[in-house]
């Protein structure tokens, strides 16, 4: 084995060791040809039974790329346009005032820039799935469940927003926060264009003629069902952290567009052999190069770091050339997905297990291949000096009412910023711009102001929180 290889495992399997992941399939490929492949642990931990890169895993948030990859297709096929307003397909869509809504575009919504503050929607919409699953029965997300309506169908979903009583964020096109909600209304645009299901139209327009025949929105569609992974969770039980399986799949019909195919390495390569081509303005049997082009368009500003496509995030400055990527997130799934179009490379990483850093993963494969320490940080920062005074505008306690919160506060001359019962410094780096690392990640925040200069809102897992105190 070669030394980038083995450096690469080490660092993977120490990962996975410590998240206790029951198991997790990666592969990367370059100029098409497979580069590397690996398997670690089981697709069912209890059988001992093994993954493949045919294994199917969920891919949570990266079916968002797939439904970007729907409407681009529609508008080649001259059946939309992405910078119509959303109410021409959908008229009884309202997100605040009419005059708001009306300037809201498929664009924004592609882009995550509808202005529209974060919403609880998406467990409505999940809800049916979610309130019998044993995983969920007992916990914080039990009780935050029986406070949001049944969500069964796109009218019930755009009721909803219809009534959320959040203040907008901004104009439309201004502000980045990430929104399941606005990508499962991309389904609703999708059907009532296609005269097809969301699924329908991804199935036949996609996935077959790319032959991804194990990608499927209902694992109960597979004509093998063997090689499917079980679905692993964190459970408190009698106060202790435990992983345990949960095999039930969470579903939300009204929002499937926003996250719920399933999928397998090898096809996931196949599907990304789109993106590396058209980015080399080669034509690809799906989708043209200039619509390859303007997925992997930095729109909207996500961080110091990356910026946000259509359905992708992509990094111009990464130190290998662009990247682009997307991860997801669901109970039982933490996949990613990446390519570097300039070094014809793409990569999966699927694992069985929400919570895992696959993102760490990703880089510390392209570290290792490009010979540097699997852990090595990938940008630097010039020193950016805060004054006393300025410390203090940051302080008070953020959140949105997709239950995300934090703390911001000063303690011994340094700001801290506290999540999920943690507490990490924040090293400034812009003005109302600042870092910090959790594990090998280095995660970005920034501050937002209002018409009076003060700070408003803060960014924190893609979300824009609100400040709820000083």
């Amino acid at each position: 084995m070669t030394e980038w290889k083995e450096q690469f495992e080490e660092y993977a399997q120490r990962l996975l060791d410590e998240a206790k992941a029951p198991g997790a399939a990666i592969a990367v490929a370059r100029d098409g040809e497979l580069l590397y492949e690996g398997t670690f642990g089981y697709r069912d931990r209890e059988l001992g039974l093994p993954l493949s890169l045919d294994t199917v895993f969920g891919i949570a948030s990266i079916t968002k790329s797939f439904t970007c990859f729907a409407i681009m297709q529609l508008q080649e096929a001259g059946k939309l346009s992405i910078h119509d307003p959303v109410v021409k397909y959908l008229p009884e869509f309202r997100a605040g005032d009419h005059e708001l809504t009306a300037r809201m575009t498929i664009h924004h919504f592609m882009t995550h820039t509808p202005g529209i503050a974060p919403m609880p929607y998406l467990d409505g919409a999940m809800r049916r799935s979610m309130e019998n699953d044993p995983a969920v029965i007992g916990t914080k997300a039990e009780d935050e469940l029986k406070t949001v309506p049944y969500l069964d169908t796109y009218e019930d979903v755009m009721e909803a927003i219809a009534g959320f009583e959040g203040t907008p964020l901004s104009e439309p096109g201004d502000a980045f926060s990430y929104n399941n909600d606005a990508y499962g209304l991309l389904g609703t645009i999708i059907e009532r264009v296609s005269n097809q299901t969301y699924e329908e139209y991804v199935t036949t327009h996609i996935l077959q003629p790319l032959g991804m025949n194990r990608t499927v929105f209902s694992v109960d569609e597979l004509a093998d069902k063997e090689d499917v992974t079980i679905l692993y969770t964190t459970k408190k039980i009698d106060d202790e952290n435990q992983i345990i399986a949960a095999p039930i799949w969470h579903d939300a019909p009204a929002m499937r567009a926003a996250g719920f195919l399933k999928s397998t390495v090898n096809d996931l390569l196949a599907y990304l052999e789109v993106f590396r081509l058209g980015a080399d303005r080669k034509p690809t049997p799906v989708l043209t190069a200039d619509s390859v082009g303007q997925m992997l368009t930095p729109f909207a500003r996500v961080d110091g770091h990356r910026s946000y496509g259509y359905g992708l995030m992509v990094s111009p400055a990464f130190p290998d050339g662009l990247l682009v990527e997307h991860g997801g997130s669901l109970k039982g799934i933490s996949s990613h997905i990446f390519s570097i179009p300039d070094q014809g490379m793409t990569g999966v990483i699927l694992v069985n297990l929400d919570g895992v850093a696959v993102r760490e993963l990703v880089l510390g494969f392209l570290n290792s291949y490009f010979t540097r320490p699997a852990d090595a940080p990938l940008y630097t920062y010039d020193p950016y000096e805060l004054t006393e005074e300025q410390h203090s505008e940051y302080e008070g306690h953020y959140s949105s009412q997709e239950w995300v919160s934090a703390s911001i506060e000063k303690r011994e001359g340094k700001l801290y910023v506290e999540v999920d019962g943690l507490s990490y410094p924040l090293i400034p780096v812009q003005r109302d711009s600042f870092v910090f690392q959790r594990r090998d990640s280095i995660l970005w925040i920034e501050f937002f102001r209002d018409e009076s200069a003060q700070i408003a809102r803060m960014s924190y897992g893609l979300r824009q929180l609100t400040r709820q105190s000083a």
